[in-house]
């Protein structure tokens, strides 16, 4: 049953992420904050955000020295957000020490499985992956649940079968969600709100659908509708 669904503020700085959600009357609904935002704005745009009471999932997907990252979530730990992310490829100590930087926060740590702008050609051809998608996904969601995770990112696909080997109370997320009639743009495996909501996925993260709908607002709350979560007031 999904829990929540996040807004991607896909956006190249505070200036236009603000006008978005001002003009939309979407002001503390639960949102994204990736590499393009976070980079030029700093931890500032999670303050700003913050105080208008959004729930933030930080989308930084490190993926380093496992020395490094444990200090990166250090410093990350004080923004207090509530999900946070590094790439389960970076492997087993690398996710421990992340966890370990994370400290006594409340903030849950989620692990990148398989990009979802990636299929089996992608990982079999280019990366010398040699199995498919759906399998290395489970793989690396397993490495990230012994490895101290709460939970990982992963194609809606995947979520299910993933819950099963992790555990009901293993977080899935799950970006590559499309509301009706939006195109799919450089993500392969995606999938509605509804179909993920039926098929493991606990927390779904919508970008375009959203940002670019004429309506974000009605967007949004058609996406909390198909999901069976309360509408935003």
């Amino acid at each position: 049953m999904t829990q929540a669904i996040y807004v991607a503020l896909d956006f190249p700085n505070w200036k236009e992420t603000c006008q978005f959600l001002t003009m939309h009357d979407l002001q503390g609904v639960p949102v994204k904050v990736g590499m393009e935002l976070f980079y030029r704005e700093g931890p500032l745009v999670i303050e700003k955000l913050k105080s208008n009471n959004h729930p933030i999932f930080l989308d930084l997907k490190l993926h380093d020295i496992p020395t490094t990252v444990g200090r990166t979530m250090k410093n990350l730990a004080s923004l207090d957000i509530d999900l946070v992310n590094v790439h389960a490829f970076g492997g087993s100590e690398m996710i421990k020490r992340a966890k370990e930087g994370l400290g006594s926060s409340n903030t849950k740590l989620v692990a990148v499985t398989v990009l979802t702008s990636m299929d089996n050609e992608i990982l079999n051809k280019e990366l010398m992956i040699p199995s498919d998608v759906n399998e290395t996904a489970q793989k690396l969601a397993l490495l990230a649940n012994k490895s101290g995770a709460d939970g990982v990112v992963c194609s809606v696909h995947e979520a299910e079968q993933i819950k099963s080997a992790c555990g009901k109370d293993f977080i899935t997320v799950t970006p590559g969600i499309r509301l009706e009639g939006f195109h799919s743009h450089d993500q392969k495996r995606v999938a509605t709100p509804k179909y993920a909501s039926e098929h493991g996925a606990d927390i779904l993260v919508i970008g375009r659908s959203i940002t670019g709908a004429e309506d974000p607002k009605r967007a949004y709350s058609q996406a909390l509708k198909e999901c069976g979560l309360n509408d935003i007031k």
